[in-house]
């Protein structure tokens, strides 16, 4: 066991010592390394300024480097914008194209777009409006930024980009005293440092060092718990451990609900995806997660464990109080069990910018109907109150009456006796009271075959 952290920088090895299990991976490259090309922006994991690739065994993904601390990167790969060209000064083909087709203008968010374009060129990833969201650029526009991507997608990748994931497999990494390397570990370590800091992707604990300034110590990173990050499915449904990310979920979850996919997609960044949770995500409580509003429409169970005892509650049970869950001292969330079941979902995410924005309004309902008659209903949502919550009153309105637009604006009178949400920076209680409710109308007419998706609409 050892405090030294191991990675590949720009293919070369390094070793880590004497460093505060919270320094970021940004500012050690900047300050003492001297590598200023990755830029700090809004150091919260929003801009993109900060960009990386991190590759390891599973692959080459960006991330962004405000929010990720050095002990994440043990036996694993990193690439700045100064080590994407090759060995001999040849410019990656992303670079090339982006001098050629004028996409590159000011230093400062150029690096981690082309930090962003080489780990999907690298991945063969060609929807670059996907790509790119989580990188602002305000000076050339995003058209020769898009040309340039284009144009370097059909160029090989290059040779020195594919060395780094066979390297880490020899890498010399020795363990980390505060990674567990197995759920097993992490409850025995758990039980006996209660008031540990469990950190996954850190994509929200990493602002409660970098905005916050907190001492999180003692902490426990997560990554190496391999018997968290699987998917599986049988019967019963989908079984998805704690620590699968959120770019991994999301086509796990596609051929099921798709709906809940398309919002997945347009939760956060490509960068942020590839390093959040979904135990992370439901863990931390937040009123405005999105996961949880589509999990709880979808009947899904919450894994628990305390040491050697695990136990099974239904997710919305987990959400107590506004910043109070139903989790014990040294309890830790060990997976979620997603039900099978015939697709009913809609999920409506409502922001006042299409990616990487927070939700004032996430709707997440489902309703089942036989024979025109409403039989079940679970219209689920985040940003309306203290937690992610049902419209049970609205929900008793549609069980058992016809399935008709009557019956849904019935049921829509009855928001106001289930939620009395805040007016804020997002948006007004009575416009999210108002909005929440037409989700259900959007719902009945979607059902029925009327197109409302704006982003179908064509002229």
């Amino acid at each position: 066991m050892t405090d030294e952290v191991s990675f590949l920088l720009n293919g070369v090895p390094v070793r880590v010592s004497d460093q505060p299990a919270t320094r970021t991976l940004l500012d050690w490259l900047r300050d003492d390394r001297g590598l200023t090309g990755t830029k700090e922006g809004c150091n919260e994991g929003d801009c993109g300024a900060c960009t990386v690739v991190v590759t390891d065994a599973d692959g080459s993904r960006a991330v962004n480097g405000c929010i990720l601390f050095l002990p994440q990167l043990n036996g694993k790969a990193v690439r700045t914008v100064e080590g994407l060209s090759g060995p001999d000064g040849e410019m990656h083909p992303v670079q090339a194209a982006m001098v050629d087709h004028h996409g590159s203008q000011c230093g400062f968010c150029t690096p981690g777009i082309v930090a962003s374009l080489a780990a999907a060129h690298t991945n063969g990833e060609t929807a670059f409006d996907d790509v790119l969201a989580g990188n602002l650029c305000r000076c050339t526009g995003y058209a020769p930024i898009i040309r340039a991507a284009e144009a370097a997608a059909s160029e090989p990748v290059p040779d020195w980009m594919q060395t780094d994931r066979a390297a880490v497999t020899a890498l010399d990494a020795a363990p980390l005293p505060f990674a567990p390397s197995s759920s097993d570990d992490l409850a025995t370590w758990y039980a006996a440092n209660p008031d540990a800091t469990l950190i996954a992707g850190a994509t929200d604990v990493g602002l409660w060092v970098t905005k916050m300034l907190r001492d999180l110590a003692p902490v426990a990173f997560l990554g190496g718990c391999a018997d968290l990050k699987t998917i599986s499915a049988d019967a019963a449904g989908l079984h998805v451990g704690a620590m699968v990310t959120l770019a991994d979920l999301l086509p796990a979850i596609a051929p099921r609900h798709p709906s809940f996919a398309e919002m997945l997609r347009r939760f956060a960044s490509t960068q942020v995806r590839n390093a959040a949770t979904i135990g992370g995500n439901i863990a931390n409580g937040s009123p405005i997660g999105d996961a949880p509003p589509a999990l709880i429409a979808l009947g899904a169970e919450l894994h628990l464990r305390k040491g050697d005892t695990s136990r099974t509650i239904p997710l919305e049970s987990f959400f107590l109080d506004y910043g109070k869950q139903d989790r014990a001292s040294g309890e830790f969330v060990e997976g979620i069990t997603i039900p099978a079941q015939a697709d009913r979902l809609r999920c409506y995410k409502l922001s006042k910018r299409f990616d990487q924005d927070i939700s004032a309004v996430c709707g997440c309902l489902s309703v089942t109907v036989e024979n025109g008659t409403v039989t079940g209903a679970k219209l689920a949502y985040g940003g309306m109150a203290g937690t992610p919550k049902r419209a049970a009153n609205a929900e008793t309105v549609l069980i058992g009456q016809p399935w008709t637009e009557t019956t849904v604006r019935d049921a829509m009178a009855a928001y106001g006796q289930d939620f009395t949400p805040l007016t804020d920076m997002r948006a007004s209680a009575a416009y999210r009271l108002e909005t929440a409710a037409n989700m259900l109308l959007r719902y009945f007419h979607e059902d029925q075959g009327v197109a409302s998706n704006v982003l179908e609409v064509s002229a």
